[in-house]
């Protein structure tokens, strides 16, 4: 039968004891480290830096791994083993780079690929798709009326995640007053009230941070 390649994927829960090999005293076995089971696979970190373990101890752990492609294993015994570390990885985060790791992990790091904010059309497509899921029709007049609060009166960048958010939020409300889902101009705007924070008089946003894309630098290591 065919077979595809594994995938794993981790996000903040990461921690170091997750890297190595699991040992069931009771059992008697072994369970294979998160990377052992994507092996001729992908292993994705997501968020990477925001990790219970920082980022040093993490690409210490693998430094020899990503140049070497073998990683060392330690049995229960003390006993050492080597393994092929035959995997794509990759790291995704929306941090900077220079900020996670110094010039000897970045030379190990081949290929940095930065992702940025939709345009006006792409976002308007993403919009579309994520509302007709949802059972609601995208319109250019929500369009503008998104546009208008978020660029025209609060300089805030398009980003991807923003039309799921929104559409979330429309659907709650519906959902909530016993209503199909449908959009309207107040649901829309309350809707963006929840993506950002506002002072006190109400005259706008005062913190753009959860509004910002998510400039994901991904590297990834072939």
């Amino acid at each position: 039968m065919p077979c595809e390649r594994p995938v794993v994927i981790t996000g903040g829960e990461l921690t170091l004891e997750m890297l190595d090999l699991s040992y069931n005293s009771n059992a008697r076995y072994y369970e294979a480290p998160l990377h052992v089971k994507a092996s001729n696979g992908t292993f994705i970190i997501d968020d990477f830096g925001r990790q219970l373990v920082s980022p040093e101890e993490l690409l210490n752990r693998w430094i020899v791994p990503l140049e070497s492609r073998i990683d060392f294993l330690k049995l229960h015994t003390g006993k050492s083993f080597q393994l092929p570390f035959d995997e794509l990885v990759i790291f995704s985060t929306n941090l900077s780079p220079d900020d996670l790791m110094d010039p000897a992990f970045l030379r190990r790091i081949p290929y940095k690929l930065e992702t940025i904010g939709p345009n006006k059309e792409q976002y308007f497509e993403i919009f579309k798709a994520v509302a007709g899921a949802r059972g609601l029709e995208m319109t250019r007049e929500i369009l503008d009326i998104v546009i208008e609060e978020l660029q025209v009166k609060n300089s805030f960048e398009l980003a991807c995640y923003q039309p799921k958010f929104i559409v979330d939020q429309v659907v709650s409300a519906c959902k909530y007053t016993g209503e199909p889902p449908h959009f309207t101009v107040e649901l829309v705007i309350d809707a963006l009230k929840n993506l950002y924070t506002s002072d006190a008089a109400g005259t706008g946003a005062t913190s753009a941070k959860s509004l910002k894309p998510r400039s994901e630098n991904v590297a990834a290591i072939g």
